[in-house]
């Protein structure tokens, strides 16, 4: 059995011409598509290429798979990135000779991030903004880095619904706070590779508990994207040692917009009672 995608690939264009008509269809698909392959159902990958699902299983067996879910393997493994570590980066970034346009290179990255964002994002941030308004309680979750990211959702988005709260796991209670996402809840969950082993537990409870999970991350096929309901892709990349996250940054604060933009007039009433509280209370000094 092929235990990578390039051993795959050499597999079956050394046996393409033993395989069926049926099967060479099916075969020249998985091929030149391989990135849908890693996201796609079964049944809508046998869509696309124009065969019965039934031959993609029979097609992996013959290529020395168990199954279907055995074969698609290879073709996530393919699509999942793994990050350079970030000593590597840092001993890379101290020995360059570019410190003195280093600034400049790291804002024409930051650049680049939000173009890249704004493309994949485009339908996404709608759909998904839908997808929230109808749950009864939003949940939010964000680990290490990414915690900046989810508070600063959970604390805009708060602002006009009260129904928001932010899965924080603080004293290690999470699997306590775990136990409040129901069937009628959505759940975001934002993470980047090396994907957090916390935000893995609450994509993996989300969906447990039949929760709407929306996965903010880096990759398609990224532990917490697999089987959410809808994902929303961020572009980290840096010339510094550490990714980026101002294009996450900006994709919640564009989420939060989204929402506030379908929730209407009532929301406006909700910050502005918000808005008032604060001031009244003191909260700013000005």
């Amino acid at each position: 059995m092929p235990q990578t995608f390039d051993e795959l690939a050499a597999l079956v264009r050394a046996r393409f011409t033993e395989l069926s008509p049926q099967f060479q269809t099916g075969a020249a698909f998985l091929l030149d598509h391989a990135d849908e392959v890693a996201v796609l159902s079964m049944r809508k990958v046998a869509e696309r290429a124009q065969v019965q699902p039934a031959s993609l299983v029979r097609l992996s067996q013959l290529l020395g798979f168990p199954g279907w879910n055995e074969l698609r393997e290879l073709f996530v493994a393919r699509l999942r990135r793994r990050p350079e570590p970030m000593t590597t980066r840092a001993r890379s970034l101290v020995a360059g000779a570019k410190r003195d346009t280093f600034a400049h290179d790291l804002l024409v990255a930051q650049q680049n991030n939000l173009v890249s964002t704004a493309a994949h994002n485009e339908r996404g941030l709608a759909q998904a903004a839908r997808l929230l308004r109808r749950a009864k309680h939003v949940h939010v979750a964000g680990f290490r880095s990414c915690y900046a990211v989810a508070f600063g959702l959970v604390y805009g988005y708060r602002l006009f619904r009260p129904t928001v709260s932010l899965l924080s796991g603080e004293g290690g209670t999470l699997e306590m706070q775990l136990r409040s996402i129901g069937h009628d809840s959505a759940t975001i969950v934002i993470s980047f590779a090396p994907y957090s082993a916390e935000a893995a537990r609450v994509a993996e409870a989300a969906l447990e508990n039949g929760s709407h999970l929306v996965a903010i991350t880096d990759s398609a096929v990224s532990p917490i994207a697999l089987n959410a309901a809808q994902v929303l892709i961020f572009s980290h990349e840096s010339p510094s040692f550490f990714p980026s996250l101002l294009a996450a940054t900006a994709l919640a604060e564009s989420l939060v917009a989204q929402l506030l933009a379908l929730e209407g007039a009532h929301a406006v009433e909700e910050l502005e009672a918000a808005e008032r509280a604060l001031h009244a209370k003191g909260a700013y000094v000005a």
